[in-house]
């Protein structure tokens, strides 16, 4: 907020976009969203939402001035990897339609960094940008940023460890006798945990599609409904064409809403709260 108000935006101003920001909620107070804010304010925002994006258990390790172990996270190395070659690509990729480094970069940097941390501000029409740089910003909807943080999204250490568990799978495949570990954070992840990582994976795709199936009948067409379903169930806000930076939900009808509703519920609690609020065994009473 300090530095918003540095940057000259007006004191309410500062205060909402601050609590939005550590929050990841991205609910501004103009259309625009922060569009209309200088660009120093906007690289403000756009850096610490990277921060929030980032495990809080490392903040408080550098507290304790555990430096070095905070900066030893795997998670955190590929968090910032993702968003080095998300923004590289897409900076280059929009280069003809800014015909400026500076602004091409700029609006890359914000764009990815509120959609990995899920926080939903804009500051351009991404929804015109080209078909590889949408496709980037799809993909980031649905790896989020770190557990721990404040964003949604499946979380990078549910993506990592996914990817490791496959790749050992398939390690596995080619030579049946060797015995392979994951390893995650200097440690080797048990199966068990592996096994509950592969069952939510699985539990999300359900879900995702169950509510993308849902709100099908919309005539809006399936860019602007799968991305609809991957922004509210990611909790991002803003997606793709119908529902893209510069429109709104407003044209879906109430059943879709209330639906686009729960899913955004899902993906805040991340579904099991949920599987469990709803079971009955959680509410009857054991004699």
């Amino acid at each position: 907020a300090v530095l918003l108000l540095a940057g000259g935006m007006p004191l309410y101003d500062s205060l909402v976009h601050a609590f939005a920001t550590a929050g990841t909620g991205g609910f501004g107070i103009k259309a625009d969203s922060i569009a209309s804010y200088s660009p120093y304010c906007q690289w403000v925002i756009a850096i610490f939402m990277l921060i929030f994006g980032v495990n809080f258990n490392l903040y408080y390790l550098l507290l304790l001035r555990r430096i070095r172990t905070a900066f030893k996270s795997s998670e955190l190395w590929c968090y910032i990897s993702i968003i080095l070659v998300s923004v590289t690509a897409i900076t280059v990729n929009v280069m003809p339609i800014y015909k400026n480094f500076a602004t091409a970069l700029r609006t890359s940097v914000f764009q990815v960094s509120s959609i990995i941390s899920t926080t939903g501000f804009a500051t351009t029409d991404f929804d015109v940008w080209p078909g590889l740089s949408k496709a980037i910003l799809l993909l980031l909807m649905f790896s989020g940023a770190c557990a721990g943080s404040t964003a949604g999204g499946l979380k990078i250490s549910r993506v990592v460890m996914l990817f490791k568990s496959v790749t050992k799978e398939i390690k596995k495949t080619l030579h049946p006798r060797s015995v392979g570990k994951v390893h995650f954070e200097g440690k080797s992840v048990e199966d068990s945990t592996l096994s509950s990582v592969s069952t939510y994976f699985v539990i999300y795709m359900i879900c995702f599609f169950a509510v993308f199936l849902l709100i099908a009948f919309e005539p809006f067409g399936f860019e602007s409904n799968f991305s609809a379903v991957a922004a509210c169930f990611n909790n991002i806000g803003p997606g793709f064409s119908a529902v893209g930076p510069t429109a709104s939900y407003a044209g879906y009808t109430d059943f879709s809403k209330i639906i686009l509703s729960f899913a955004m519920l899902l993906g805040r609690l991340e579904i099991f709260p949920i599987v469990v609020f709803l079971s009955p065994r959680t509410w009857i009473k054991k004699k």
